[in-house]
């Protein structure tokens, strides 16, 4: 049995920034399923919202978050997360991470802030269209030249270990972890009284996702095996913007390219966002998903086009060096030709539901980044909140998580025993159970969905859910076995609570209810009984 003071599952941004915080009181396992820098966070090309200029100021930014939440935010939670995001900004820069500057017309240097739909100021912060990675490699160096921070690469985490299920009479608490070491095959016991989790969201539940494959949704997963409350799984959203090729099926095009006047246009060279906002363009993420989803099925079309070649040359490849150098591989200059867009599954606006300070309904199970549902969100994100939220609420989770080990206790916990399981005889079945599932989600629980699409994915999912179940028990379990079983879980609460929510609202549009309903201005929560 490994021992540790403290446990974080997930290499992005709140594990790496939780791990660092906390890494000068005591002990600290980082666990993470592929190597160190394999994250969302790595993918996120737009950058951080937070006000950061005399033209911004708090109380626009909250206001902001609360309109796009459609009525679920909580709003104790949006003024903190908004209020404090200035702090976690400054100890980034002190870490040696330089945001993009512009100079000024007194010619001084100030921040280069960009703009995203859904903002009434310009307020995002940004390393070029890189913002993730430069993010993740300043705090993977800082974790990396810690004593106290001993990293696991290449190790999943199976399922976590509770009081209850070790039959201790007490409130239920997490006290450990079975660990999956990938290169040897064994699992291992990892016991501590504070568990985070920071696995990052489920795109991967999707056919088409913006999401690395490591987006399988494994934290929320096992907090529902667990017993934890969660919430507000219905609302996916979906990116509008991802590069329509047979090449690079998950390339994000940044919403900061709309942000810079880029422009959609329909098949026929159209504008058409004006006909569903004012905002045009900038407005919230749902309802451009949606404008472009209608506007692809009323021409037939599989694609629309994104144009910012009226910019400046010069500007966009200095603003842009990713996105611009990708497509260019591809055959696209983005300098003088429009850009083939697709939406396509982004973010999971639920999760494990969480006290302000990250803590579950599980005594010592915390959980932060985009597997949690702190609140923050409500029924849609806005843009570039989520690296945000990941910062902020890693330090609060720390402070809590420094007192609770003050109070440690002592168990024993089983080892994990293989029993009678097998070597996988035919991986074909997991193949073809991952594509299933992500088909069926894609088709049924997609951007706009039906009472009957919904009853007819809960149905299959059902059965898909019992054949994995079955294949977990007989085999020897892999990384594969392991994300495939918690793919069908994280599916079934999408459903489950898209099925429950009988109203629009934010990321979930429904034909048989098109409206908002007031009888449902609430959180959708399950727990496993």
């Amino acid at each position: 049995m490994r021992d540790f003071d403290f446990v974080v599952i997930g290499s992005g941004a709140a594990g790496l920034s939780f791990a660092l915080h906390v890494a000068p009181h005591g002990s600290v396992a980082l666990i993470t399923k592929r190597s160190l820098s394999d994250s969302n966070t790595a993918w996120a090309q737009g950058g951080i919202a937070c006000v950061s200029s005399d033209e911004d100021n708090f109380d626009l930014h909250i206001r902001d978050t609360l309109e796009c939440g459609a009525g679920l935010c909580n709003e104790e939670v949006v003024r903190s997360i908004i209020t404090e995001g200035p702090s976690v900004i400054r100890q980034l820069i002190d870490m040696g991470l330089q945001f993009d500057l512009r100079w000024r017309d007194d010619g001084e240097r100030e921040m280069d802030l960009g703009k995203e739909g859904g903002h009434s100021k310009r307020r995002i912060l940004h390393v070029r269209d890189e913002t993730g990675k430069a993010i993740i490699d300043t705090l993977i160096n800082k974790v990396r030249s810690s004593p106290s921070i001993q990293i696991f690469e290449h190790h999943m985490a199976v399922d976590l270990l509770t009081t209850g299920k070790l039959g201790y009479a007490m409130q239920d608490s997490c006290v450990g972890v079975y660990v999956l070491n990938s290169l040897s095959g064994e699992v291992e016991v990892f016991r501590s009284d504070v568990i985070v989790l920071a696995t990052g969201g489920c795109g991967k539940v999707y056919l088409y996702s913006t999401n690395p494959d490591i987006a399988t949704g494994d934290g929320v997963a096992m907090a529902w095996r667990a017993g934890a409350t969660i919430a507000n799984m219905e609302f996916i959203q979906f990116h509008p913007t991802c590069l329509y090729h047979t090449e690079k099926k998950s390339f994000l095009i940044s919403e900061a390219i709309r942000g810079e006047g880029g422009v959609l246009l329909d098949t026929k060279f159209r504008r058409f966002m004006h006909k569903y906002h004012p905002r045009g363009e900038l407005a919230p993420r749902d309802i451009v998903a949606r404008a472009i989803d209608a506007e692809m099925k009323r021409l037939g079309s599989k694609f629309v086009y994104l144009d910012i070649s009226h910019r400046p040359s010069s500007f966009l490849k200095d603003r842009f060096p990713h996105i611009y150098e990708t497509c260019l591989k591809l055959g696209m200059d983005i300098t003088s030709q429009p850009i083939p867009v697709v939406p396509a599954a982004h973010y999971q606006c639920g999760g494990v539901k969480t006290d302000l300070h990250g803590e579950t309904s599980l005594r010592g199970l915390f959980a932060i980044g985009e597997c949690a549902c702190t609140g923050l969100h409500g029924a849609n994100r806005l843009a570039s909140n989520s690296l945000l939220e990941a910062l902020v609420m890693a330090k609060r989770a720390s402070q809590k998580a420094i007192r609770r080990i003050r109070l440690r206790q002592n168990y024993s916990l089983p080892e994990w025993r293989h029993g009678q399981a097998v070597e996988p005889d035919e991986l074909v079945v997991i193949s073809h159970n991952w594509d299933e599932i992500r088909r069926l989600m894609w088709d049924y629980v997609g951007i706009v969905r039906t009472d009957k699409r919904l009853q007819r994915a809960a149905t299959r999912l059902r059965n898909l859910h019992a054949e994995i179940q079955e294949f977990y028990w007989n085999f020897r379990i892999t990384t594969d076995i392991l994300e495939l079983r918690n793919l069908v879980i994280v599916a079934s609460l999408i459903v489950d609570c898209a099925i429950a929510r009988k109203e629009s609202r934010g990321l979930h549009f429904t034909m048989d209810y098109p409206e908002p309903n007031p009888k449902f201005l609430r959180e959708t929560t399950m727990r496993r009984t």
